[in-house]
């Protein structure tokens, strides 16, 4: 085993190695659906292939994102080993948990890296939701000041209207017929797609809205067949256009750059190509994305869920399914600020001292600024008792 993971192979007891092995093949077969959605559940399931790339090839050199990885994963199989046995069970439970269907093991992650986080900070760590089952997962403690720790995923996604995942599966979907219309009928075009009433699916299945992505298919197949430029009703406007953006050939990134330009972050957007051809696809839901305002929504939900109200309670979030410019925008527009600044004000927001957010961009160590400064966003709340402790400083005061 790589000496850079000493702690893989103990890692890899706990959720079996037949229970792995079936698993990596799974998001492979997966991965191998479709060029987009491909490469999405590839994204998506970093953590596993990483770790997985280093089991089977113990003498690979580790990039930096895989260190941090491998180093949370010994920091698990270290953990299970302090547990009591029902605390490893539970802990155990949970990762196989996120070896299941569309889960991951970020939550697992997210866990560890928040609790080895806490102690780098100075704090002593108990696992209490493990070993106790508390609604918090982590009791933390520095000069005889503790405060809970509630650690949780949220995805982007149910900020917006067209999910990324049903994105990705109808593009792979409509890309032969794309490549075929382009060879009978050569040139760079735009089809621009508004869809006022959402596309809602993920990478692993198209879920309750797979009738919908199957009727948009449809759509843009006859569109094509019977070369118009137009098509709208209250689901789903369409517009097909000549492609009139100067800049680079598909192949380079000066075409995507020039789309992401024209139509902004929140757009959509697909490129396929068949020999001098060029087909574009843009596509927007009928009102701007509000993930900052459903993470808000969802901080509501989990204070009183998740904390006592009898210590000062810290809400760690992972925010998943944001790419990098996603993630920037949300912490340049202040978006998650003003979101977050506004839940203090609510009475849910009485039980929590400060509220973290991460993304995989911390997770996996990318440098600053697509990450977060120091490793995470985090912001006080001047309101609760405890917001000038000096004992909880680290973990309470604002980082920006």
């Amino acid at each position: 085993m790589n000496s850079g993971f000493p702690g893989l192979n103990s890692f890899l007891g706990l959720v079996g190695a037949r229970r792995w092995h079936d698993r990596l093949t799974e998001i492979r077969d997966l991965a191998a659906s479709g060029a987009r959605a491909g490469q999405a559940i590839r994204q998506r399931h970093g953590v596993e292939l990483s770790l997985d790339k280093h089991i089977r090839q113990p003498g690979l050199k580790p990039s930096v994102a895989e260190v941090r990885l491998g180093s949370i994963a010994a920091g698990i199989s270290s953990i299970a080993d302090g547990l009591t046995v029902p605390g490893r069970d539970r802990l155990v439970d949970q990762l196989r948990l996120g070896l299941k269907g569309q889960n991951t093991l970020i939550p697992v992650f997210h866990l560890v890296r928040s609790a080895i986080v806490q102690r780098e900070r100075g704090f002593t760590v108990a696992f209490s939701g493990l070993e106790d089952s508390t609604q918090y997962d982590l009791l933390i403690a520095r000069d005889g000041i503790e405060a809970e720790v509630a650690c949780d995923v949220v995805t982007a996604e149910d900020g917006r209207g067209v999910h990324r995942g049903a994105w990705f599966r109808l593009a792979d979907r409509i890309d032969p017929d794309l490549q075929t219309w382009l060879a009978a009928h050569p040139g760079r075009y735009l089809l621009k797609m508004t869809l006022p009433q959402g596309l809602r699916g993920g990478l692993h299945d198209a879920g309750p809205d797979a009738e919908t992505l199957a009727h948009l298919h449809q759509r843009i197949r006859t569109m094509l067949e019977t070369r118009s430029r137009h098509d709208r009703d209250e689901a789903i406007v369409l517009r097909l256009d000549p492609l009139l953006l100067a800049g680079a050939q598909a192949e380079d990134m000066g075409l995507v750059s020039s789309l992401r330009r024209e139509f902004g972050p929140e757009a959509h957007l697909s490129v396929t190509t068949a020999g001098a051809g060029v087909f574009v696809m843009a596509a927007r839901a009928g009102q701007e994305n509000e993930v900052a305002i459903a993470i808000r929504r969802r901080l509501a939900e989990l204070a009183p869920a998740r904390l006592t109200g009898e210590r000062p309670g810290i809400l760690s979030i992972f925010v998943e399914d944001t790419d990098r410019l996603e993630w920037r925008g949300l912490r340049d527009r202040l978006e998650l600020e003003g979101e977050a600044r506004q839940f203090m004000t609510h009475p849910q927001a009485r039980p929590v001292v400060a509220v973290g957010f991460v993304s995989r961009l911390e997770l996996f160590g990318v440098a600053e600024p697509d990450s977060a400064p120091g490793g995470e966003l985090r912001f006080r709340n001047p309101q609760h008792p405890a917001a000038g402790s000096a004992a909880l400083a680290a973990s309470v005061m604002s980082s920006v």
